[in-house]
């Protein structure tokens, strides 16, 4: 009976440690967020979110030419809290037609989801449809959770539970798969506006996101800060967001922009901190904002 015992217990163990493994494996499969990138949000390709008598800027057709570019993942906004999408995502079937062109142009595609926080429920269930969406039998090749709405819970406390309450939701819907954190920049949060998000809870969501995008957006700052150019903005977020993380190897993506008022200068800047802190991805906000000759440089990574 003890021996008995003995084999079952170790036969246990053996598949823990066999699981464990298989997670770990799944989960630093980061392929999605690595190399250069580009981002899509409602208002570049759905038509209700356009102007009176404006057209979608971005189609299923603008697929192959950011292939041709250099593009290895486009990050598409395919949910949105808002009346003028009613839905757990965007209209399914156009959303379908986009993810399954974008496919067609060998792009990879990450969903990406702005929560409010005010109804954790709701925002799951969002995040739950883009996790378990499949067009003809396509899926997304990875999620994103956009972290940066302060407005609808002001009450920092109450927003950092919602965030991490939603955050351990998405960790146990996506299992294996790998989850990106788009967060705040860290210069933003510690230094130009202490206010907009006090004590924001990265070492609680730290085991929870396997790969981390800071909105380095250098062109948001002004020139008195020394932080408005390309290379020293995006290198010192991206090492404080290891710091905050008490990580110095987590996975980065870091986000440039915003792309038609960044300079030359700042892409060549924004690049060579990208290599010189080994950030596993880059690209800058957003597709229909980035000018002709900025790809070239992009494209040097």
């Amino acid at each position: 009976m003890r021996r008995l015992a003995a084999m079952v217990i170790a036969i246990a163990l053996a598949v823990a440690m066999w699981d464990g493994a298989a997670v770990a494996v799944d989960r630093d499969d980061l392929d999605a967020y690595r190399g250069l990138g580009t981002w899509v949000d409602v208002f570049d390709y759905v038509p209700a979110f356009q102007n009176a008598g404006s057209t979608p800027s971005v189609t299923t057709r603008n697929f192959d030419d950011m292939a041709r570019l250099g593009v290895k993942t486009v990050y598409l906004q395919a949910a949105q809290d808002d009346e003028r999408s009613p839905g757990n995502t965007i209209d399914p079937k156009r959303l379908g037609r986009m993810l399954r062109a974008a496919h067609d142009a060998d792009l990879l595609v990450v969903a990406w989801y702005a929560p409010r926080f005010i109804d954790v429920d709701a925002d799951f269930l969002r995040v739950r449809a883009l996790l378990d969406f499949e067009a003809n039998g396509e899926e997304f090749d990875g999620f994103a959770l956009d972290i940066e709405a302060n407005r609808a819970v002001p009450v920092t406390e109450e927003r950092n539970d919602a965030l991490v309450d939603l955050s351990e939701r998405i960790r146990d819907r996506a299992d294996d798969r790998p989850v990106g954190a788009i967060v705040l920049e860290p210069v933003l949060l510690e230094e130009v506006n202490t206010a907009f998000w006090p004590e924001f809870p990265w070492r609680k969501l730290a085991s929870l996101y396997d790969v981390w995008l800071p909105m380095a957006y250098w062109t948001n700052r002004n020139s008195e800060s020394g932080y408005r150019e390309g290379f020293r903005y995006t290198d010192e977020n991206i090492r404080r967001v290891r710091n905050n993380l008490d990580d110095k190897d987590a996975p980065v993506h870091a986000i440039g922009g915003i792309a038609d008022t960044a300079l030359a200068k700042d892409y060549e800047g924004f690049m060579r901190a990208v290599k010189r802190d080994d950030a596993i991805g880059w690209s800058v906000y957003d597709y229909s904002t980035t000018v002709s000759s900025a790809w070239p440089r992009l494209r040097s990574g």
